[in-house]
């Protein structure tokens, strides 16, 4: 009773209780209850995700064919005449389901073949999804492949439903390979990642902008009717725009008399470019009524400013943004007591 021995279609199956062993054709075999492979899988697209798992199963699917089809080509002297009978007898035994070849071209290499009730289609049914089979059908490939040591593929021209009692898949020799669909499937998923690092990349630089147009020309008003503008660093062309649109801007609201233009934050580097953007604030400021001042003058920069070819002489130049702000006092009457 602790031994047992049948043969199903030809398949020999043999139970040993002693040892805890299960053979199917003289090879060690494990049974599973469908409700366990369905954990297994629901797992494994957890952790991986749909498309991930999918490439999981269908290349998981066919390197077991592959084995499947190598070890038993040497052991059954399989061909394309008796290919047929073969995959029938022994899939059914093991709980596969049925599956027929019910067209084959020998001279082409290519199968039909139909699926029916296999143990992947059942799975999906007990939660009633609509997961449509992909490692059974592959695994069919991957023995076709081991049996004929060519490369295999299929094509899933119907899957089993409530209207359609089997699924029918075609097969024929490709240059598609599992490690191809791998490769593939990581490029796509380097490249989406890339897609999403510059998308972060783009959403923090142009926060980064916004900050960087806020702070790098601020509008200072240091008192009634007078007003600061700090220079810092270089200016492209947006700067030059968003500080000449925003100054403008800001004139009438603090009915500024005076606007101080501090160059001390150029650290001494001022371009022509620099000096164009400086003498055409100066002009747009004085259409409005306001006194321009330049102050923050180094004895570099008055230099250049007096060897330059815009009007920058033209502006009342001082030292110091304090001597600008006596000044700015002065010309309008008032001292600081």
């Amino acid at each position: 009773m602790n031994q047992k021995n049948i043969t199903v279609g030809g398949i020999e199956l043999e139970w040993n209780l002693e040892t805890g062993e299960v053979l199917f054709e003289g090879g060690d075999v494990v049974l599973f209850w469908t409700s366990a492979m369905e954990t297994f899988f629901d797992t494994i697209k957890d952790i991986s995700g749909i498309e991930a798992t999918q490439l999981v199963l269908e290349t998981t699917g066919f390197r077991q064919g592959v084995i499947v089809g190598e070890g038993f080509k040497d052991m059954k002297q399989i061909d394309t005449s008796n290919v047929v009978e073969w995959i029938s007898n022994t899939y059914a035994p093991a709980g596969w389901g049925k599956v027929e070849i019910v067209e084959m071209d020998n001279e082409k290499n290519t199968f039909t073949m139909h699926i029916q009730n296999d143990w992947e289609y059942k799975m999906n049914l007990l939660k009633n999804k609509n997961s449509k089979g992909i490692f059974v059908p592959s695994h069919y490939a991957g023995v076709l492949t081991g049996l004929f040591g060519i490369n295999f593929w299929y094509k899933i021209i119907q899957h089993q439903n409530d209207s359609t009692p089997y699924s029918i898949v075609e097969y024929f020799p490709s240059t598609v390979t599992v490690q191809q669909n791998i490769h593939e499937l990581s490029r796509k998923q380097e490249a989406e990642q890339i897609r999403k690092l510059e998308a972060r990349v783009n959403e923090h630089t142009q926060s980064l902008q916004n900050l960087v147009k806020e702070l790098s020309s601020p509008i200072i008003p240091v008192l009634e009717g007078i007003i600061v503008v700090p220079m810092i660093g270089s200016y492209d062309e947006q700067r030059t725009e968003d500080l000449i649109f925003k100054t403008l801007t800001e004139l009438p609201k603090h009915k500024a008399d005076y606007l101080l233009v501090d160059l001390s934050g150029l650290n001494q580097h001022i371009t022509e470019h620099t000096a164009s953007l400086i003498d055409k604030l100066g002009a747009s400021a004085r259409l409005l009524g306001t006194e321009v001042i330049l102050v923050g003058i180094s004895p570099e920069l008055a230099i250049i400013i007096a060897q330059s070819q815009n009007s920058l002489n033209t502006f009342e130049s001082l030292q110091s943004l304090q001597h600008g702000i006596y000044y700015a006092l002065g010309r309008s009457g008032r001292k600081i007591v």
